[in-house]
């Protein structure tokens, strides 16, 4: 089996020139994007789970609850690390959407512990955080690791708060509390800057060169057994006009970026983080 692999679900990479073995699953792409029915995902997974790699690169932010289901390929004990500008943690249904796929991983029980890193989104924060797993949260076994800069005072105190200036001495003081073990890491591309990414979905604070750095922070003192990069931008395209009607009532209203110049960009950040993910 080779160690990475391209999965295209929706054409948001492009299907040559990446240098990785492209597996094409578009024609799940609508049935899957942003929500799917419980035995849509089954049956997505049975049909490819013999031809999935450790590392894979794949579609939009909208796929990011497919996390969950390549977590299940790794049976020994392992922190999964999420570089993410959302939290992901949301507890209401479907049960199967790229905005709880956290709670997925959480259910399986080689996952110790989900830790998600550089959220900007109004989710990490009243009233938003209501809707959140705070409960995995208080038991320590989901960290969010929130930007704090632009909060009031009190809502700086909040578990977890992160801030420019001192993020990457938190984010080694978390590495180091690993002690060697097992991570799983998966970059959603907005966790980066705007002009380091164009995806579906509102863009957060890190720099490629920040991932890199945390990527060789978890390599160096971490076995990383597996890895993906999802989040680069596609066209919405939905299989059930109530996935789609919710879909669209939950998506930021960004401009229609140019597709050339979108696949531009995220491509040169590819470049930066997959060998860094995928050594």
């Amino acid at each position: 089996m080779n160690s990475s692999a391209h999965l295209n679900l929706d054409d948001a990479w492009p299907a040559d020139g990446l240098g990785l073995p492209t597996i094409d699953a578009r024609e799940w792409g609508p049935r899957l994007r942003f929500t799917a029915p419980a035995r849509v995902a089954e049956e997505f997974y049975r049909a490819h789970a013999d031809r999935l790699a450790p590392f894979l690169l794949y579609g939009s932010g909208d796929f990011h609850h497919l996390s969950a289901l390549w977590l299940r390929r790794f049976a020994e004990p392992l922190v999964a690390v999420s570089f993410d500008n959302h939290p992901d943690w949301d507890v209401r249904p479907p049960r199967w959407c790229c905005g709880g796929w956290v709670n997925r991983a959480l259910e399986l029980p080689q996952v110790q512990k989900v830790s998600v890193w550089g959220c900007g989104n109004f989710e990490c924060w009243w009233p938003g955080q209501a809707f959140g797993n705070r409960r995995a949260e208080r038991a320590g076994t989901l960290e969010v690791h929130a930007w704090a800069d632009d909060r009031p005072l009190a809502q700086q105190q909040r578990s977890g708060a992160i801030f420019r200036g001192t993020w990457r001495e938190d984010f080694e003081r978390f590495v180091g509390n690993l002690n060697g073990g097992n991570v799983y890491v998966t970059v959603d591309m907005d966790c980066l800057e705007a002009s380091a990414a164009v995806t579906n979905w509102e863009n957060g604070r890190f720099s490629p060169e920040d991932v890199v750095w945390a990527l060789g922070k978890l390599h160096d003192a971490t076995r990383i057994v597996g890895g993906d990069i999802c989040g680069a931008y596609s066209p919405q395209k939905y299989a059930r006009w109530k996935q789609g009607f919710v879909a669209r009532l939950d998506h930021p209203r960004l401009p229609e970026p140019e597709l050339s110049e979108a696949r531009a960009v995220n491509r040169a950040s590819f470049e930066k983080l997959w060998p860094v993910l995928a050594n």
